[in-house]
């Protein structure tokens, strides 16, 4: 399998899933500028949507998508336990916790990162975002991890609360989730990705 990412962005999820199975992958760094690849490639000409994470399989199949490409790697080594089995109901309640994650917390985060827009539709995005925060910390409460127990959506909630302190958020004002991160930075796998991504070169 290839991974191809770029440092920090969404594509760390499934790179830290990958890392916590212990799985052999080829990592691929990407510059989101230009979408040259670090094999020397066009990047939309491996996804045409021109944004990572990708997941090139063995045999030439390529997967987009951070969710898609979580359930994939969790239900291709179901015996890691990293996401309930398919047509249970507790997989069902991962997969509205990973669309949650995606089209609230991820998506309710782009924005912010546009220098051109305005401060004050800035502050109409980051409040939203502020309540699906709320939503996620009384969710967790006393839980080490969303669902009880460590699963790929934790790796995709990680990522993207990561970005927080770009984007001048204190995560503070929500100690279950800063208590959550700060659990998830001591995982091995989560160092590993982390450590991998930086000494990558480059593009």
């Amino acid at each position: 399998m290839k991974l191809y990412f770029a440092p920090m962005a969404c594509s760390l999820s499934p790179h830290i899933v990958l890392r916590e199975l212990g799985t052999p992958f080829e990592l691929i760094r990407v510059n989101n500028k230009t979408k040259r690849t670090a094999d020397d490639r066009d990047f939309r000409e491996i996804n045409p949507k021109g944004y990572v994470a990708a997941l090139v399989l063995d045999n030439g199949e390529v997967l987009t998508e951070g969710p898609a490409i979580l359930q994939f790697i969790a239900d291709t080594y179901p015996e890691a336990g990293l996401a309930p089995a398919n047509g249970t109901w507790e997989r069902v309640r991962l997969q509205e916790l990973l669309n949650f994650i995606t089209s609230e917390v991820h998506a309710g985060s782009a924005p912010l990162f546009n220098s051109d827009l305005p401060e004050e539709a800035k502050a109409i995005f980051r409040e939203k975002l502020f309540k699906r925060l709320d939503y996620l910390s009384q969710l967790m409460g006393e839980q080490d991890y969303l669902t009880g127990r460590f699963s790929v959506a934790d790796a995709y909630l990680f990522t993207v609360l990561k970005w927080l302190p770009v984007l001048q958020i204190d995560i503070q004002k929500w100690p279950v989730l800063a208590r959550f991160v700060q659990r998830m930075e001591k995982r091995p796998a989560v160092q590993a990705a982390i450590a991998a991504e930086e000494a990558t070169a480059p593009v």
